[in-house]
């Protein structure tokens, strides 16, 4: 990442598009004003409205068998104690009557991003946001169908649900006291909804701030790079979940799950890059996963997987 040409950017309170990889290894910076003469499309909306479209994802899950074993060497790390939460993700390759471009305009969400023929993300979670010298983080951990009987009670009565929210809250409090002061939790565990076309899942997230200094615009890089990968799609502790992620998973996440934001020369918001299409030689693949933990059982872990591949 190259910091000091953000921190160089910040400072001129100069805006630009950043987009990060996963591994924060592949950063592209390009100034505001530079981003007509890409072939770029990108959204950043918090009000808008879900509508219902005639295209659907026709898809070819990874086999469960697989997905087991994978799951189980996961389990294996934790009960050595080389991490205690993970995000595991996989790649399904999917078939739509839609080019990147198309789907970029068709799906409905906060954060939307196509770059250029290589890959389009729809994301409904938030990285951080920084407005009046506050960075504000928002993680988002445990998913139900909300036609579920008793949806809202359910998931927030889970145990094992519960128990990954709160190491993802730990572990992002600590990564906001790297880059801030008085940091606290705002809201703890409260509900949202995703519409996914063909079902409505309800989200649980929190909210966690704290306070930057008057000149934080020209440590934008530095603040950027202490945060990066997001805790909430990789696990804690990031530096060992890590180098599991890298061993266990068996593809590249690239830039799926990665960070890309806004710096409008006032404020910055970002968000996390999930619910993600790529273009590769094998064609479209859809690239998706969730949280493991001690607790988690993989018939349902499967199924998380297979529920977050869809359209908004």
């Amino acid at each position: 990442m190259d910091v000091e040409l953000l921190n160089s950017l910040g400072k001129r309170r100069e805006p630009f598009l950043f987009i990060s990889d996963f591994k924060a290894s592949e950063v592209k910076i390009i100034t505001l004003k530079d981003l007509e003469s890409e072939d770029i499309d990108v959204c950043i909306e918090e009000n808008f409205i879900y509508t219902k479209h005639a295209h659907f994802l026709k898809t070819k899950p990874i086999n469960f068998s697989s997905y087991a074993v994978k799951f189980d060497k996961i389990i294996e790390k934790i009960k050595e104690g080389k991490t205690y939460i993970i995000n595991l993700t996989q790649a399904t390759p999917v078939e739509i009557d839609l080019s990147l471009k198309e789907i970029f305009h068709s799906a409905n969400a906060h954060y939307k991003l196509r770059y250029k023929d290589e890959f389009v993300c729809f994301s409904p979670e938030k990285f951080i946001q920084i407005h009046n010298n506050k960075i504000t983080t928002f993680p988002m951990k445990g998913t139900i169908d909300s036609d579920t009987p008793n949806a809202k009670e359910k998931i927030l009565a889970d145990e094992k649900e519960k128990a990954e929210h709160i190491m993802i809250v730990d572990l992002l409090r600590n990564d906001l006291s790297i880059v801030s002061k008085n940091v606290k939790v705002e809201r703890f565990r409260y509900l949202g909804e995703v519409n996914t076309g063909s079902k409505t899942l309800l989200q649980v997230s929190s909210e966690i701030s704290g306070n930057l200094s008057e000149n934080w615009h020209e440590n934008i890089g530095t603040i950027l790079d202490a945060l990066l990968p997001a805790g909430s799609i990789s696990g804690a502790p990031k530096r060992s979940t890590l180098e599991i992620i890298e061993e266990v998973e068996g593809y590249e996440r690239k830039f799926f799950s990665g960070v890309f934001g806004i710096f409008d020369g006032e404020s910055f918001d970002s968000g996390v890059m999930i619910r993600f299409i790529e273009k590769s030689t094998q064609g479209l693949l859809y690239k998706s996963g969730g949280g493991i933990t001690l607790d988690s059982n993989v018939n349902l872990e499967y199924n998380e997987l297979q529920d977050k591949i869809y359209l908004p």
